[in-house]
């Protein structure tokens, strides 16, 4: 099998290879995450749709890079590099910070002629749908109490101050990224939006999840679980299933 040129791209992970495949999905992590959050998501996928996970600047082996703390800019910066993998259809999944984050890179990749296949916007309100939130301005215990409280941070991360520090400062430029973005209005996307959410969220209400429905001329599909902002961490096989069936379906019907 042979490497894609793009492969050396600091942006792009790439887990399973799969040069066959019908399809790319990619996928960008919520606030602090970092690509290796879906890996599962490539194993179970790959060979029929090949996953490329999105790793941003300030986290892991990016962590000497400043954090891009400003949702348009970041959008800026991932559209050149995920361009070269749109000779396939690509879908895109973002979850939380990642969705606004899907929304926007969407936007930008259909004002340059791509249509995304689909975009799967998990966990978030819809992008025009704003809260007033400033996690980002706490301290350093005030950002570890939000992230307590949405229980999407691995609890050994919680024990282990210097690794607690090392991805602090990743944290909070995410979370000033996704507190500050304002929507834009401009013309709704070609490409379905399908949103998926936890019915106890309390960062995104169904009435906001809803609204991602007005971001389209395509079709809008919402799915609902049990759980909360984290939702995803234990329904991951029931939601992986759908995005595989939405995709093929998609497929199955150019």
């Amino acid at each position: 099998m042979s490497a894609n040129p793009t492969d050396t791209s600091p942006w792009i992970r790439r887990f399973h290879p799969a040069d066959g495949a019908r399809a790319r999905l990619l996928c960008l992590p919520h606030a602090g995450g970092s690509a290796p959050f879906y890996f599962p998501v490539s194993r179970t996928l790959s060979p029929d749709v090949e996953v490329l996970a999105v790793q941003y600047p300030g986290r892991q082996d990016r962590r000497h890079e400043p954090c891009i703390d400003s949702l348009p800019a970041l959008a800026d910066a991932l559209v050149e590099e995920v361009l070269p993998w749109t000779d396939r259809p690509l879908a895109l999944f973002g979850h939380s910070m990642g969705a606004t984050l899907g929304f926007e890179l969407a936007r930008r990749l259909e004002s340059r002629g791509t249509v995304p296949l689909v975009l799967f916007a998990s966990g978030r309100r819809a992008p025009s749908r704003h809260r007033d939130e400033s996690v980002h301005l706490r301290d350093d215990d005030g950002v570890i109490a939000e992230l307590r409280a949405l229980n999407g941070t691995d609890a050994e991360v919680f024990g282990d101050e210097e690794l607690l520090r090392l991805v602090l400062p990743a944290i909070r430029g995410d979370y000033r990224a996704a507190e500050t973005y304002r929507y834009t209005p401009g013309p709704k996307l070609a490409a379905p939006i399908q949103a998926h959410t936890g019915v106890d969220d309390p960062k995104a209400t169904l009435d906001e999840v809803r609204d991602w429905e007005q971001h389209t001329e395509g079709s809008f599909d919402l799915h609902t679980y049990p759980g909360g902002h984290f939702y995803l961490n234990a329904q991951a096989p029931t939601v992986i299933s759908t995005v595989a069936k939405t995709i093929s379906g998609l497929l199955d019907a150019r």
